[in-house]
């Protein structure tokens, strides 16, 4: 596997992984109408691409099929992580949300928060994130439940160490 950052030619395959992996993973946490209504098949490639673009975005390949993609934004906000619905358990995940925190880090970057699916939850739990609060999204008049989930490093400049 390589991780590597987003080119504008990974968008598509971006948004048919996303697409994939809403309504084959969450379908265990989420009814049909609710998988429809967060992942409609339609994404808009050229907001998506912009987006990643302003973001610090990183793509997972292996043999050259993108398998996981993630991004965050410059305050630290984890906005999208998703790997291939067969590419699950693989430890994908786990690497692009630890390069993302190390670079961030690099910058003076310590808190880190997202808005995890009930899916999700225990992926960020095991990263170190603690839910902060349970949230209702509304997509096209249907509710989704996510949580806010935030991790809090502290620097020890005297210890020149991370803690968590």
């Amino acid at each position: 596997m390589i991780i590597r950052k987003y080119r504008p030619s990974d968008c598509a395959s971006m948004a048919k992984l996303f697409y994939d992996t809403v309504h084959t993973i969450n379908a265990k946490d989420y009814t049909e109408e609710q998988l429809n209504a967060w992942a409609t098949g339609s994404v808009d490639l050229e907001a998506w691409n912009r987006s990643f673009l302003e973001h610090y975005t990183l793509v997972a390949e292996i043999n050259g099929e993108i398998v996981g993609f993630a991004d965050m934004d410059n305050t630290g906000y984890l906005d999208k992580l998703y790997v291939h619905k067969d590419f699950q358990r693989r430890g994908i995940a786990s690497a692009m949300v630890k390069e993302l925190e190390r670079c961030a880090r690099k910058t003076g970057m310590f808190n880190f928060t997202t808005y995890a699916s009930i899916t999700a939850r225990p992926f960020f739990e095991k990263q170190g994130y603690t839910v902060e609060a349970e949230n209702k999204v509304i997509r096209n008049g249907i509710t989704l439940v996510n949580y806010k989930m935030v991790k809090k490093c502290k620097f020890h400049a005297f210890k020149n160490v991370l803690t968590f």
